[in-house]
């Protein structure tokens, strides 16, 4: 397919103005090799790194076939985690913009299993969840998928990872035998075969190779002695001082003792593993992603699906024993045409993964000396500061609600007040630390839709 534009595609007119009012005028390599196959009702087996567009791709094919007029679940989306399902749900909700009356909902845990029942009551065209909390509505009987036409696998490697290939056949087994499979997936093991021929009719498969890394990142090694790695990551991040930098950690442990290393040594690290709650797990990617911290370690099933722009650096405290894992960590940074650093630490007994590694990029990795960077651990203060106020949706707060309090009321100036996120019962904003006290303040003695609410900082 030479020619890219989404608008040789045969979609709707309304779907492609919408396109190019979100700026998606040409289409990404897998989106150019799928949506061809995906609109005829073909099934599909896709591999394309975090980052490639896949959700595009797929959301385009489910919202061609949507019949709107008819409010059955006619689309499930199933993810390996609620971050990566709120993501999905996101964008689909922009691409489905232009049409009138899609219902969404999203099923995940961590959030009321009654409240969610009760908007299935209301009827729904799309569901987005994971597999766990999606087979519970289907077993209880709040949701009913008999006349689903698309079911999209995201991630699929890494629900396999998670253990859900027993839960994901039981969700199937309520679906109709008639229907398009769709299996994303960055990485391609061997579960993902078995996994396809209890779900797919003669697939084809996909890849856009991801081998070669963007010349926008530049990657070092340093080799350390397996006894000194944390305080070699204290120097990275003292010589480099990224604004914005991932962990990257092979075990849950090892995640968690880094983080409180660091922040020993003042760096104020948030790590994000699989022994978190739902809610610290959302308050952690929040404080992240709106600036609040500098620093976020985590292993790879949780960092998985992680919506993060503009990261500046991916620090490997572990080098991963799959090759095709490094690079999709790598490939994390130096995105949307930004300059990206990643450097990895590695032991003498680890350097036949750097072999592996370097045979799979088919090119070498620079080789860096711990000894002649600078010695000094500066942390880097964030410039935000996260704000929680216990309201959200359903208090019908919106951001324009908290941006108003903060400056027409307090007097802060907007270029001070940063990402405004909202959930059903919670709302957090990002102040610059300069007037987080005032902020905080007024947010606490004044009234946001006319009702005190309760500030903390978090």
């Amino acid at each position: 397919m030479t020619n890219t534009e989404f608008s040789t595609l045969s979609l709707d007119p309304e779907l492609i103005a919408n396109l190019t009012s979100l700026e998606y005028t040409r289409m990404t390599p897998i989106q150019a090799q799928s949506l061809p196959l995906l609109l005829t009702g073909k099934d599909v087996i896709a591999q394309a790194s975090t980052g490639s567009g896949k959700t595009v791709a797929f959301g385009l094919s489910l919202l061609a076939r949507l019949d709107v007029s008819q409010l059955s679940v006619q689309s499930m989306v199933i993810c390996p985690t609620r971050e990566l399902a709120d993501q999905v749900a996101r964008e689909l909700r922009r691409l489905a913009r232009a049409m009138a009356n899609v219902k969404l909902v999203v099923l995940c845990g961590g959030s009321p299993t009654a409240a969610q029942s009760e908007s299935l009551s209301f009827g729904a065209h799309i569901v987005v969840g994971t597999p766990g909390r999606m087979l519970k509505h289907l077993e209880q009987g709040s949701l009913d998928i008999s006349a689903l036409n698309t079911l999209v696998l995201d991630e699929a490697d890494r629900m396999l990872e998670m253990g859900f290939a027993e839960d994901i056949q039981r969700v199937v087994a309520f679906a109709p035998k008639q229907r398009q499979t769709l299996l994303f997936s960055a990485t391609y093991p061997e579960g993902i075969a078995e996994l396809s021929r209890g779900l797919q009719q003669q697939p084809t498969r996909l890849s856009v190779a991801d081998t070669q890394q963007s010349e926008n990142i530049v990657q070092l090694l340093f080799e350390v002695s397996p006894h000194l790695r944390k305080q070699a990551l204290a120097t990275l991040l003292g010589h480099y001082a990224p604004r914005s930098c991932v962990v990257f950690c092979n075990t849950k442990r090892a995640c968690q003792e880094v983080a409180e290393y660091l922040n020993e040594l003042g760096f104020g690290a948030l790590a994000l593993n699989g022994d978190l709650e739902q809610r610290e797990r959302d308050q952690v990617l929040i404080r992240f992603t709106n600036g609040s911290a500098t620093i976020l370690v985590a292993t790879d099933v949780a960092a998985r699906g992680l919506d993060i722009k503009e990261l500046a650096c991916v620090i490997n405290f572990d080098i991963t024993p799959d090759p095709e894992v490094h690079v999709h960590r790598v490939g994390r940074t130096g995105r949307a045409g930004q300059q990206g650093l990643a450097l990895s630490l590695y032991s003498p007994q680890e350097a036949y993964r750097v072999g592996l590694i370097e045979d799979y990029q088919d090119a070498p990795i620079v080789q860096g000396t711990l000894s002649e960077l600078t010695n000094k651990v500066a942390p880097i203060v964030p410039d935000m500061v996260t704000l929680n106020i216990a309201g959200g949706r359903k208090s019908k707060i919106r951001a324009g609600d908290i941006l108003g309090a903060l400056t027409k009321e307090a007097g802060i100036s907007g270029e001070q007040v940063g990402k405004i996120d909202i959930s059903e019962m919670q709302s957090y904003v990002a102040v610059h630390r300069d007037v987080a006290k005032q902020a905080l303040k007024h947010l606490q003695q004044g009234k946001i839709k006319g009702r005190i609410v309760r500030v903390r900082q978090i």
